[in-house]
C-alpha cells in the first residue's frame, strides 16, 4: 500500500485470531477466563454446604454420628435396654424354690385372710396365695427372702449356718443381684459387719422390714385383687356343691 505522497507504506501485521479464524485472540483469553470461573463455580455451586462437624446430617443426634430423622442410635440403645430388663426378670424367676406344700385352702380358712396379715402369712395355704399375687407384681423376692429367713431360724448346725447366710445374702441383700429386696442402709449395714459370724437371726431386722413392707403395701392391693376374690367365689361354690 502506498501513501499519499506516493511513498510505500508498510502493511500492518495481521491481527491474531482464535483458532476458529473469527474472535481475536484477546477475546478469546477473556472467554476462556469466563468459562474457567464458570466451570469453577459449578460444582461448588451444586455441592451440598457444610453438614457440620463430621458432615453429619442436619437431623443427627448430640451424642453420635448418625444421620437419620429418628437417630437410631438411640432406637438401637433402647432396644439393648428391653433386652437387658427381660434377661434380668428372666434371672428373678429361673431357679425359684416351689411352692410350699399344703392343702387347698378352706372357704373359712380363705375368709380369715382378710381379717389379718398375720393370719394369711400364718398358713402355707396363705403364703402360697400372697406369693401367687406378689409374682404379677414382679415382688415374689420379698416372700422369698421372708421363707429363706424362716429356714435360718431353724438352723443349728454352724456351718449350714454360715452356708445358708451366705446365700441369702448374695440372693437377697446384695446389691449386684436381681433379686434384692428393698432395705435401709441402717439394716443393710448391721448385715455386713455380722457376715463375718452369722447367726440364725442375722437377718432378723431386715426380715421384720421385709414383712413390714409386705403388709403395708402389697398386703391391701393382694385383698382387692382378681386372683383372691376369684379364689374366695371357687370356694363358695364347692361348699354349696358339697
Amino acid at each position: 500500500m502506498r501513501t499519499a505522497d506516493g511513498g510505500a507504506r508498510a502493511a500492518a501485521p495481521p491481527r491474531a485470531r482464535g483458532a476458529d479464524g473469527g474472535s481475536p485472540m484477546g477475546s478469546e483469553r477473556v472467554e476462556m477466563r469466563k468459562r474457567q470461573v464458570c466451570a469453577a463455580q459449578g460444582p461448588a455451586a451444586s455441592a451440598p454446604g457444610p453438614r457440620g462437624v463430621g458432615n453429619r446430617g442436619p437431623n443427627a443426634c448430640c451424642f453420635c454420628w448418625c444421620c437419620c430423622c429418628s437417630c437410631s442410635c438411640l432406637t438401637v440403645r433402647n432396644q439393648e435396654e428391653q433386652r437387658l430388663r427381660s434377661a434380668s426378670y428372666e434371672l428373678r424367676t429361673e431357679d425359684l424354690p416351689i411352692c410350699e406344700e399344703s392343702p387347698g385352702p378352706s372357704l373359712e380358712e380363705a375368709s380369715a385372710w382378710a381379717q389379718s396379715f398375720d393370719k394369711l402369712m400364718l398358713t402355707p395355704a396363705g403364703r402360697n396365695a400372697f406369693r401367687e399375687f406378689l409374682r404379677t407384681e414382679f415382688s415374689e423376692e420379698n416372700m422369698l427372702f421372708w421363707m429363706a429367713c424362716e429356714e435360718l431360724k431353724k438352723e443349728a448346725n454352724k456351718t449350714m449356718i454360715e452356708e445358708k447366710a451366705r446365700i441369702i445374702y448374695e440372693d437377697y441383700v446384695s446389691i449386684l443381684s436381681p433379686k434384692e429386696v428393698s432395705l435401709d442402709s441402717r439394716v443393710r449395714e448391721t448385715i455386713n459387719r455380722s457376715m463375718a459370724e452369722p447367726s440364725p437371726h442375722i437377718f432378723d431386722d431386715a426380715q421384720l422390714q421385709i414383712y413390714t413392707l409386705m403388709h403395708r403395701d402389697s398386703y391391701p392391693r393382694f385383698m382387692n385383687s382378681a386372683l383372691y376374690k376369684d379364689l374366695l367365689r371357687s370356694l363358695s361354690e364347692k361348699a354349696v356343691e358339697a
